[in-house]
């Protein structure tokens, strides 16, 4: 399909789109002036990780093609946590861990937006400033009498819950009202005309659509992307180390950058396109290469990838550590590290400090596996200890050193 603004030619051809309300309304008003589109994000933990990073992207495409972003901080719906497709209630943060969160999450987004007060400037909202605020009965009185509670369990983020006979918490079915009562105030704070959102979000943006049209006669777009899982059909960033954050606070750049390289060659070609800047026919060269070729494409997709993420310096000492890891057999400075004491450290203690492993038990079946080295020796089994200076070797992919305290 042929459209005529910048912003839906870029994400169809990028391969970010998997469902949009009203195509051609869309693409009409994106082509004549500033479209305002939010995405939101609820502050769990100190860092996103790989998993948001298509959403963020799709923040940078939306002030790329000349409008604007907004993020949206669930300082208010992170205190009950989307239920959206998850097996059980989070666990309920305080509102000083809530706090804490946003201010580190801020960092990341400030590499991949440009913040400031201009009309295409991103800006960071927190939600909390206006569901904190509501007074309950006159929220049910003004908003709740335009939901259904029978369409309301029609929902799939809703039904898995239920079918599978796991609790649901009343606290919880109240998060997609406030979801799309969060559209409903951007479009009259911020005149925000568009919510994007990953495709387990489809639902609450059509209820804030229609929440919109229904108490204000406002028309308002959504956008979702597709569910980025890897050629092999898993579910992209998750690894056996753990997930892949996008702050150094929480993974190493040599472990970030190493995270790309590993791509699966059939991946190499969709994941420039979603997640680095390259030009399209750049990528397509790239992405034409084959055999032991393809490697060069996958190490261009770990530096731009990374250089978005960490700078351009982190990328390149990544790069640099992993050529004289894999090429000339020595250690580089990235690579992750485990401090041991001077009598050493067992090789199963090592392989879990270093993030390797994910328990004792998962250390001692890949060591049985013969899947362990130390430096290039096979390790013989689960008493081995690690000294300062010794090389760890997990699997073919995964490499760090253990140094003294």
């Amino acid at each position: 399909m042929t459209h005529q603004s910048l912003l839906l030619t870029t994400l169809s051809t990028r391969g970010y789109i998997h469902q949009m309300t009203d195509a051609a309304a869309l693409d009409t008003l994106a082509a004549k002036q500033i479209v305002p589109g939010y995405i939101g994000f609820d502050p769990t933990a100190p860092s996103l990780h790989v998993g948001s990073l298509v959403q963020i992207m799709l923040l940078r495409r939306l002030q790329q093609a000349g409008h604007k972003p907004i993020v949206l901080m669930g300082g208010g719906t992170g205190k009950i946590g989307d239920p959206s497709f998850k097996d059980e209630a989070r666990k309920l943060s305080s509102d000083d861990t809530i706090a804490t969160n946003i201010a580190s999450i801020r960092r990341i987004f400030e590499r991949f937006l440009t913040f400031g007060d201009g009309p295409t400037d991103a800006v960071m909202l927190d939600n909390a400033q206006w569901l904190d605020a509501l007074e309950y009965i006159p929220f049910l009185r003004e908003v709740g009498q335009h939901f259904s509670v029978n369409r309301m369990l029609s929902f799939d983020s809703v039904k898995l819950r239920l079918d599978r006979e796991q609790s649901l918490s009343f606290l919880e079915f109240n998060y997609m009202i406030l979801q799309a009562y969060d559209f409903l105030e951007l479009s009259r704070r911020a005149g925000c005309r568009l919510q994007m959102g990953g495709s387990d979000q489809w639902g609450n943006i059509v209820n804030g659509i229609e929440l919109a049209r229904r108490m204000d006669g406002t028309e308002v777009f959504g956008v979702t992307t597709p569910l980025i899982t890897t050629a092999d059909g898993g579910k992209m960033g998750k690894t056996m180390a753990g997930a892949v954050w996008l702050h150094e606070d929480q993974l190493p750049h040599f472990d970030y950058w190493q995270f790309w390289r590993n791509t699966d060659d059939r991946d190499v070609g969709r994941f420039l396109r979603l997640f680095t800047d390259l030009p399209l026919d750049e990528i397509a060269g790239l992405e034409a290469l084959s055999g032991a070729e393809i490697n060069a494409a996958k190490i261009v997709l770990a530096n731009e990838a990374t250089a978005m993420c960490r700078g351009r310096a982190a990328a390149e000492a990544a790069a640099e550590t992993a050529r004289r890891t894999f090429e000339e057999g020595t250690s580089g400075d990235s690579l992750p590290t485990v401090v041991v004491p001077v009598e050493g450290l067992s090789i199963v203690a090592a392989l879990t400090a270093i993030g390797f492993a994910s328990s004792n038990k998962e250390a001692k079946r890949k060591i049985e596996e013969g899947a362990v080295r130390v430096n290039d020796e096979r390790v013989g089994g689960v008493d081995a200890v690690v000294v300062a200076g010794d090389k760890i070797s997990f699997g073919k992919k995964l490499h760090g050193t253990a140094v003294g305290e």
